[in-house]
Parts: structure tokens; C-alpha cells; sequence
């Protein structure tokens, strides 16, 4: 019986992965390099780590990936910060995720200052037992480091936690924790290259999992 669900936040309980792709990309060109939109958004859901090595040579990052990250953080919370929404249902999925007797977690590529706004635009704070962001692992996804220290706070196994998910690296990253992860369509990457990263569930978004809840993973584990 499953003990916990593992929540992701950008593109899957927020509304947020067109204003992240948008501060990256402004970034990228601010600092010389001439990528595309939609380039950078395929990248959106890992964390800078993982995402700057995909523009940047090894020099690049070595001159310069640092201060290119602190600019965009910057610039995300003074332009895009203010423009993010939650998805619909979203306090109502969790509530019904405790009421199936689940605690909840949020696993994030987000740093910590992100993370805290993120909880509260998302009007979540008050139903998240453990939070754990880009600034408390090693690596951020698709390494399974934000996973395996959500795991160890709650003192559980993967097997015994869900995840749920809007991109690809969300599933590779919690089936590296052996996490299995319902899929949402929400962030944008289509249903296939969820389904083979390894979801074993899709739905729409957190409204369509909130109304199909028993039905769904989470909802069977009741049973």
C-alpha cells in the first residue's frame, strides 16, 4: 500500500513552464548565446545543472554558467514570478491525497527561495509534509537526488511513494529511486515521451487526477 505522493511543481501544480523557458532563453541570448524557445523549453524540468551543459561548453559554464544562473533567478522573480498560476484543483487534489491517507511531498528542480513562493502561489503550504528542491540534492532531475532525499525524510522506500509529473525527466529521475509516476499533461510534453519515460499512468492535470482520483494509483491505494 502506497504511504506517499511525490509531487513535482512546475508544469504540473503551476502554471509555469512557458515563463521559466522565456527567462532561460532571455538569459542564454543576455549572455551571447543565440538558442530558441522552443529549444529551451524541451529542457524545462531539469535545474540549471542540468539544463546550462545542453547550451554552454565545459569553458562557457567554467566562465561564466554561475553568474548566468544568478541573472536568470533574477530576472525570473522580477518579470515572470509574478505572472505564475496554479492549475485548477490543485489544493483540492492534495486535500483529497491526505484524506486517501497519503502524506505529501514536493520534489523540485527549483532553489529554495522558488520553491517557498512556489508553495504559497500554489496555496499549498499548510498540506505539504516535506519539500525538498534543487539546493538539497547533488544533482537535480533527472538524477534521482531530490527523490532518494524526499524518500529519506520521510523515511520510506521508492516502492512505498508515487510521483506525479508533467515531463520526462520527472520519470526517469523517480524510477532511478525505483518511484513510479503518474504522468499530467499540463507542462506540455506530449503523452508518448511520458509513457517512455516510464509513466505508468496519464491524465490531463491536477483537475482531470482530482476527478478520476479513484479510479487512479493514488486512489487504489484506499484499497
Amino acid at each position: 500500500m502506497l504511504k506517499a505522493a511525490i509531487f513535482d511543481l512546475d508544469g504540473t501544480l503551476l502554471n509555469s513552464v512557458d515563463l521559466h523557458a522565456l527567462a532561460w532563453q532571455e538569459s542564454l541570448v543576455k549572455f551571447g548565446h543565440a538558442v530558441s524557445f522552443e529549444h529551451v523549453r524541451d529542457q524545462i524540468g531539469k535545474g540549471g545543472d542540468k539544463l546550462l551543459p545542453v547550451f554552454l561548453s565545459s569553458d562557457e559554464l567554467r566562465d561564466c554558467g554561475e553568474e548566468l544562473a544568478r541573472w536568470r533567478g533574477n530576472h525570473f522573480k522580477e518579470k515572470y514570478l509574478p505572472l505564475v498560476r496554479p492549475f485548477s484543483a490543485v489544493p483540492e487534489l492534495l486535500h483529497r491525497v491526505r484524506e486517501a491517507g497519503l502524506r505529501i511531498a514536493v520534489a523540485s528542480s527549483a532553489k529554495k527561495d522558488e520553491l517557498d513562493s512556489f508553495l504559497e502561489i500554489a496555496q499549498i503550504v499548510d498540506l505539504v509534509d516535506v519539500a525538498v528542491c534543487s539546493d538539497d540534492a547533488e544533482e537535480s532531475k533527472p538524477a534521482p537526488d531530490v527523490f532518494e532525499v524526499v524518500l529519506k525524510k520521510l523515511n520510506i522506500q521508492g516502492p512505498d511513494a508515487i510521483a506525479i509529473g508533467d515531463t520526462p525527466y520527472d520519470a526517469e529521475a523517480a524510477a532511478k529511486a525505483n518511484v513510479a509516476t503518474i504522468g499530467v499533461l499540463c507542462g506540455g510534453f506530449p503523452e508518448k515521451a511520458l509513457i517512455d519515460a516510464g509513466c505508468v499512468e496519464i491524465f490531463r492535470g491536477p483537475a482531470a487526477l482530482f476527478a478520476r482520483f479513484e479510479g487512479s494509483l493514488l486512489g487504489r491505494s484506499e484499497t
